[in-house]
């Protein structure tokens, strides 16, 4: 019996699909080179983007030949995009040839809802649900690992659909996490190790035992072995001074940092629901370059944010070329139903926002010309 399993979004999703594969191993499966020889299919979903989800939709129908061809066929639906409950119906009504659809917070049980099938097509979405300790992982990322070290989100940026599919934050504990990471260690074959939640810099918080961010890099570089450590995603409100100096003095630490900024206009900021201003932003991006001279620093931009002026994403665009950033990643805004920007006035055209994620992405080479000469 074979599996195969498609990962859309974000490498926490990449991560989730090595949980999937090792649920599905443990059951007997093994992984199938292409999904025409598999047993069982997984769709790993991501609800970010517009684009994303209909890619589902897309790839999703494509399925039907096969599970006409194989009626013992098994195909699930998880991840971001089923957890919410009307997306999840809609795909039911669409595809009845799909077997199983759960939520983010189901996947722990997916090999019973795989039993399942035999008694019928499968529709569970738990709305919360703590982070397991007892799942293994299939690595699947060559000499990287990941290591999820808190899940869910309590920022609620207007444009995003995270915390309503992720739910609040939960933090691993401590000791959980690294010995974890003592067993990465110990198999001598991962050479990087990556810590991965929505937002890392509010990590522990939730605890009862109190664990800052800056206390866990340092505990993790404590640890004998040969590793370079790394993160994602940092929030700038949450990024302290405490966590830059160990940064800027473990060596086992990359000098990277992703830090999305959004915008660099500070109406559209609160608007988003962002908790900092573009001074503020700044400020922290000059404490990085004076503490870690060689960082690289990367971010995120939304264009085209519902009543984003063209002065206003003017500010954006100086904002890139005033920091200079290694490489950004640019975006039109998308609507997601259920947050409170879907529901804003003054939505921006299409032909706007291409306009102005090309105008950012052109910068962009601009500045990767100019510094790769000096």
């Amino acid at each position: 019996m074979k599996y195969f399993i498609v990962t859309y979004g974000c490498q926490m999703n990449v991560h989730e699909s090595e949980k999937i594969a090792s649920i599905l191993e443990n059951k007997g499966y093994v992984l199938a080179e292409k999904r025409e020889e598999a047993d069982i299919i997984v769709f790993n979903t991501c609800a970010i983007r517009e684009g994303a989800e209909d890619r589902v939709f897309g790839n999703v129908g494509n399925l039907k030949k096969l599970k006409k061809k194989n009626k013992n066929l098994i195909i699930v639906l998880c991840g971001c995009m089923t957890q919410k409950e009307a997306t999840a119906q809609k795909m039911l009504r669409t595809f009845p040839f799909v077997d199983v659809v759960i939520g983010t917070f189901n996947l722990p049980k997916l090999g019973d809802y795989i039993d399942a099938v035999k008694k019928g097509r499968q529709l569970e979405i738990w709305q919360e649900g703590d982070i397991d300790e007892t799942l293994s992982y299939k690595r699947t990322s060559g000499d990287n690992a990941w290591v999820n070290i808190m899940q869910g989100c309590n920022n609620f940026c207007t444009y995003c659909i995270v915390p309503y599919v992720r739910g609040r934050e939960k933090s691993r504990k401590e000791e959980n996490i690294l010995n974890e990471i003592k067993e990465i260690i110990a198999q001598k074959k991962y050479k990087k190790i990556t810590l991965l939640g929505q937002n890392v810099n509010s990590y522990g918080k939730d605890l009862t035992v109190p664990c800052s961010f800056a206390k866990l890099l340092k505990d993790i570089c404590a640890l004998e072995g040969d590793f370079k450590l790394s993160f994602m995603t940092s929030h700038p409100k949450d990024l302290t001074d405490e966590v830059i100096d160990v940064i800027a003095s473990e060596d086992k630490i990359e000098k990277y940092i992703h830090l999305p900024a959004q915008s660099g206009n500070n109406r559209i900021l609160q608007k988003m629901n962002r908790n900092y201003t573009r001074e503020k932003y700044l400020t922290i991006i000059e404490k990085i370059r004076n503490k870690i001279p060689s960082c690289r620093i990367t971010s995120d931009f939304i264009v085209g944010f519902p009543g984003e002026t063209e002065q206003e994403f003017e500010d954006t665009y100086s904002l890139v070329k005033q920091v200079q950033f290694d490489s950004i990643f640019a975006f039109m805004y998308s609507p997601r139903e259920g947050t409170v920007a879907s529901k804003m006035e003054n939505q921006i055209s299409d032909e706007i926002k291409h306009e102005r994620v090309n105008k950012l992405l052109n910068l962009e080479k601009e500045i990767q010309k100019e510094t790769g000469k000096r």
